[in-house]
Formats: C-alpha cells, structure tokens, sequence
C-alpha cells in the first residue's frame, strides 16, 4: 500500500549521463530526504514503483560554491539514493518525458 510517507521520501530521479550508466547494472538512482534511511529507501521504492529492490546504496552530495549575482552563494546539499533492482526488474523513468 503506497503512503504520503513514501512520496515524501523519494524526491525525484537524478538523469545524468553517469546515473544512466547504471542502466547497464540494473541501477536506478533518486535524490531523496536527508534524513530517510536505506530501509525506508527501499520500501518506498517497492510501494510505489511494485518493483522488488535487492540493495540501496546511499551518498550525500555536498552543495557547491557559486556566485549568484556576483555575490557568493552555496547550494544546497542533498542525499542520493543509488538503488540496484532484482534481475528482470525494471522502472522506467522516462516514461512521462
């Protein structure tokens, strides 16, 4: 049963050529809260795409310095969620492209 929880969790999907590469190792990567866990990752993962998850590895990205109308800013930081499917699973996140 998919919850406003799990919605909350995962944010968005992180399309990059190097997330893409994944691909290949059936990886899917998302950025999501700072505060979720790999289990909490997981089932929300699981509940809202009805796929089965074998392993979620997780990193935090720190922000970088840029200069936003020539003063100095910095963005902010965020976690990133690299999550490997069981064989024969697939999301497809290009579909509302």
């Amino acid at each position: 049963m998919v919850t406003i929880k799990d919605f909350k969790t995962i944010i968005k999907p992180i399309i990059t050529e190097k997330s893409s590469m994944g691909s290949e190792y059936n990886q899917v990567t998302f950025q999501v809260q700072k505060t979720s866990s790999k289990k909490e990752i997981k089932l929300a993962i699981e509940n809202i795409f009805k796929v089965k998850v074998k392993k979620v590895n997780t990193s935090i990205v720190k922000g970088k310095l840029k200069s936003f109308r020539g003063s100095l800013g910095k963005r902010s930081d965020y976690k990133k969620a690299f999550v490997t499917l069981e064989e024969g699973q697939t999301i497809d996140i290009n579909a509302g492209v």
